[in-house]
């Protein structure tokens, strides 16, 4: 079999990683890909919003299925495009993948199906949101109604932030059209947990659960970013509250999905807040989570091109997902002042260290090949360094031993993932 994988992220690594491991694949092919990518795929120049490149791609080398790795294609229709070239495909089609594509239909999808979630509003006008927050109870958080990069969610203290923060989604237009409406919510308190799951329409399978570090700093401290170091499972994902999940939230989103007209194939990734009150959504995404599959990806068991299929042929109920007992922790290395500004084209040293290792991975996500065929920086987030272990205590100290194995000018790190550990 013939792979294509769409994306060139550390995510599309994890998912290239774990391809490879197929029997039934002969040859990867992903585009565009990244440095790290290309030690186990072949990379294509073609970039994942060029739905018609890659199609004529596919058909002129055979490709028998493609893994679509990111938000923008899935939410632009890419798999529509496949399936009527008649390429099999793995993702939500456009019309399901707005489950992501629009903060505004999931909220009301969950408000619609009793899915428990946090009470919200949605505005188009930033004068109608404005009025409302002059009555709201702080704090409270805003959230830039299409895809932003993981970035367009503002927590507002106080009514001068909040004002603020209108200004940046709405009238700015700081995450572009994704602006254009604003979902503004309750502040829930508690433990974040990300959840991944496989879903064919009318099954779901879980994945083990993972927990995010979103912000740039130690301490969860300065900026929204994409992602900076994650680990699983999730201490805090007890069995009840797994129990409740899978009664009032996994289950019904996708029958709700299925209700819709909208029936949903791909990975689902909840993300789930623990309240006092019990499991809330925050948010819904239509495919792996990044950071997030760089920890879960490794511990599962089962061949993932196997799972995928069952998907696609709508009979995941035949599959038994099995995952490792054991943990992974990913800390991220980003480039110095990601997310607003870094430089790019910086060596990177220290690579071959992973090689020949079965517990430690180093995912690329913002890397390349310069002039001269040597690995160098290409964006905020330049590499994800995951280790497995016995438990997450083990994991964390040999993730963190293995940050020093690599070395790039402006490498920048936050040094407590996974600190809620201790706590648990």
């Amino acid at each position: 079999m013939k792979v294509l994988v769409v994306g060139g992220g550390g995510r599309e690594h994890a998912i290239c990683a774990s391809v490879k491991k197929s029997e039934k694949v002969e040859k990867i092919y992903c585009a565009p890909g990244n440095a790290g990518i290309s030690q186990v795929a072949e990379c294509v120049p073609i970039g994942a919003m060029e739905f018609d490149k890659l199609v004529s791609f596919s058909k002129e080398n055979g490709v028998d299925f493609a893994i679509i790795g990111m938000d923008d294609p899935l939410v632009g229709g890419i798999v529509d495009k496949f399936e009527e070239a008649g390429i099999r495909v793995f993702g939500p089609r456009k019309n399901a993948a707005i489950l992501e594509g629009s903060k505004a239909f999931s909220k009301d999808l969950m408000k619609k199906y009793n899915i428990p979630t946090a009470d919200y509003e949605t505005f188009s006008d930033p004068d109608a949101a404005l009025a409302y927050l002059r009555t709201a109870k702080f704090p409270i958080v805003l959230k830039a109604d299409g895809l932003a990069l993981g970035k367009g969610v503002l927590i507002c203290g106080s009514l001068e932030e909040a004002e603020a923060g209108v200004k940046e989604i709405m009238q700015d237009k700081k995450f572009g059209d994704a602006g254009n409406s604003m979902v503004v919510e309750e502040f829930l308190r508690g433990r974040e947990v990300s959840v991944l799951s496989f879903v064919d329409g009318k099954t779901i399978k879980i994945m083990s659960s993972a927990q995010d570090h979103k912000r740039a700093m130690d301490g969860d401290k300065g900026l929204n970013t994409g992602g900076m170091g994650t680990f699983s499972p999730s201490p805090f994902y007890t069995k009840e509250v797994d129990e409740f999940c899978r009664k009032y939230i996994y289950q019904p989103t996708v029958d709700a999905m299925a209700a819709e007209g909208r029936p949903f194939v791909g990975v689902i990734f909840f993300g789930l807040m623990l309240t006092e009150d019990g499991p809330r959504v925050l948010e819904y995404n239509a495919r792996f989570g990044d950071p997030e599959a760089q920890v879960v990806l490794p511990r599962m068991k089962n061949d993932i091109i196997e799972v995928m299929e069952a998907c696609v042929d709508g009979r995941l109920d035949e599959t038994n997902l099995e995952f490792c007992d054991n943990a992974a922790v990913c800390v991220v290395l980003a480039s110095d002042g990601y997310p607003v500004s870094y430089d790019k084209g910086l060596p990177i040293e220290g690579l071959e260290a992973f090689d020949g290792k079965d517990d430690y991975f180093c995912f690329h996500a913002g890397t390349k090949f310069d002039e001269n065929g040597n690995i160098v920086t290409n964006g905020g987030r330049v590499l994800g360094v995951t280790a497995t272990g016995n438990d997450l205590v083990e994991a964390r100290k040999k993730a963190y031993e293995a940050t020093d194995w690599v070395s790039f000018s402006n490498k920048y790190m936050r040094h407590d993932i996974g600190k809620a550990i201790d706590e648990a």
